[in-house]
């Protein structure tokens, strides 16, 4: 693994376990920062595997554009993409007001992160 995929692994892994914290907050926990950071976490390993194959990928926090552009270069992987569509909101709509993430979203952001983050992982190896 080169040192700029160890970087969008780590920054994702640093993501991943500040959501865990977070998630871990008994009284009043944000689960709006939660959902951002699960998304954060899926989208930076996503980028990781696109690095580590030389593919030019555009400025954008929409998984499931990164999932079809991963499937050029993993065409195994596949993931269910309302599941990425529902981690996107946490890139968008949980970070400014009108829209807020309550903790039943949070869990299952948390969720999903936790096994793509599992599955994304592996294409590293």
């Amino acid at each position: 693994m080169n040192e700029t995929v160890r970087e969008w692994v780590a920054t994702a892994e640093a993501d991943y376990a500040t959501a865990a914290r977070e998630r871990a907050v008994e009284n009043d926990p944000n689960n709006d920062v939660i959902c951002f950071l699960c998304q954060q976490c899926v989208e930076k390993l996503m980028k990781a595997v696109l690095v580590r194959h030389s593919v030019a990928f555009p400025r954008t926090h929409d998984l499931v554009e990164l999932h079809r552009l991963l499937a050029t270069v993993a065409p195994k992987w596949s993931w269910d993409e309302s599941e990425l569509q529902g981690l996107s909101l946490g890139a968008v709509d949980y970070r400014y007001p009108g829209e807020s993430a309550d903790s039943a979203d949070a869990a299952e952001a948390f969720a999903i992160c936790t096994r793509a983050k599992e599955s994304l992982l592996k294409l590293l190896e």
